[in-house]
């Protein structure tokens, strides 16, 4: 099997620029409040249009990355032989909510190119990556990132698994698989694991 091929080792470029963006939807959220002005008519941010945006930017791709990791369906059924929890790698991406402890005037144009610049060499290195599922929206919601090795018949595979649900050696369950390293349990995993026991 040539694996360059398997459209399913890379993702799109556009679901892994929403996933990138929803790892940041509570930084704009907080660039939202810190625009806010309290003199304003009718309580509206200083720049009410980019602070509209970030809102609908942060809102959609928020609700869409957990949407499509809630129906994710199908994958391997496999056996975990070793399983180490690494949800503490989603802080990384909280570096850039340094950003929210300084002034950002988001009506100064240089302001605003400087940041896109800056998140688009985020978004590169993750999309080169493959880390883009290493998303603090996802930690909010209960997943967790397991460092895991799994068997399926006589192959044992390494990788990361995106779960909600604790993985531990010798469970069953069925996985999807995103990138080369990358896999997302499938949200019936305890029914899988529950008919496992009653045969």
């Amino acid at each position: 099997m040539d694996n360059t091929r398997d459209p399913s080792l890379r993702l799109r470029p556009w679901a892994s620029l929403v996933l990138f963006l929803s790892a940041y939807s509570p930084l704009m959220l907080i660039l939202i409040i810190k625009d806010y002005d309290a003199t304003s008519p009718g309580l509206l941010p200083q720049n009410p249009v980019f602070s509209g945006i970030l809102l609908l930017i942060a809102v959609f791709s928020s609700l869409a990355v957990l949407r499509s990791v809630r129906e994710i369906d199908g994958g391997l059924t496999v056996t975990v032989t070793k399983a180490s929890n690494k949800s503490g790698d989603m802080f990384g991406y909280t570096i850039p909510y340094m950003l929210s402890f300084m002034k950002v005037d988001l009506g100064d144009w240089q302001v605003i190119v400087s940041l896109a610049l800056f998140l688009a060499i985020l978004f590169i290195m993750a999309y080169r990556t493959q880390t883009v599922f290493v998303n603090p929206i996802l930690a909010l919601a209960g997943y967790m990132l397991i460092d895991c090795t799994f068997k399926r018949g006589d192959k044992e595979i390494q990788a990361m698994v995106v779960t909600r649900q604790p993985l531990a050696v010798g469970d069953t369950c069925r996985m999807e698989r995103m990138s080369h390293y990358l896999y997302v349990a499938v949200k019936d995993n305890a029914n899988l694991d529950k008919k496992g026991t009653e045969k």
